[in-house]
């Protein structure tokens, strides 16, 4: 008796994938991404539209977080230290994933949004935490949700370290945030012509 080869596998397989691949090809691009990331299990620009909507936070504004944070890897994490140049030693922090969101924050994400089963590494959720700190920093701080530059400053800094102007004493987060707000701008120059 002979096996016929099932259908099925390839198929689930190119249903899944591009949920999981590496990062979109042409991360400077927002067509591109969303095109890339179009299928029917993973659709990006679905997911960032209804976040959008739920949030009030610009499409660009979510895009350019997650670029100068991962650059659209799913499974980022800050780089290691290393002792005696070769032995690995401890990360400089928690962060993870397309948000690069700690630990700590992202527990208390899942608590007050309800969404215990949410992942770092899965787009949609990444880009509802964002969606949701953006949210709480234009509540708290006063930063209007369309302020690419300032909300990328209180996304890293915390909300404490924002109000405390922790970043001002902080190179990265300083480029960070003008790299967040010149993707922004060219991600909403771009997204018309999708």
């Amino acid at each position: 008796m002979t096996r016929r080869p099932t259908l099925l596998l390839p198929l689930l397989a190119a249903i899944a994938l591009p949920g999981c691949a590496s990062a979109p090809r042409n991360t400077g691009n927002t067509c591109t991404i969303f095109e890339e990331r179009s299928g029917l299990v993973t659709n990006w620009r679905r997911d960032v539209t209804r976040v959008s909507a739920e949030f009030g936070v610009p499409i660009p504004v979510l895009m350019a977080t997650i670029q100068a944070e991962s650059n659209f890897e799913a499974r980022a994490r800050p780089p290691r230290r290393w002792i005696l140049g070769f032995i690995p030693g401890k990360r400089p922090s928690t962060a993870y994933g397309f948000a690069q969101a700690l630990d700590g924050t992202w527990s208390e994400y899942q608590v007050r949004t309800g969404r215990m089963g949410a992942r770092r590494d899965r787009f949609s959720d990444a880009v509802h935490f964002i969606g949701w700190y953006h949210a709480e920093s234009a509540r708290r701080l006063g930063i209007a949700r369309s302020d690419a530059y300032r909300l990328y400053l209180a996304y890293h800094s915390g909300h404490a370290g924002f109000e405390r102007q922790a970043w001002q004493g902080r190179p990265e987060a300083l480029r960070g945030a003008r790299r967040a707000a010149d993707m922004a701008r060219r991600y909403a120059a771009q997204l018309p012509r999708c």
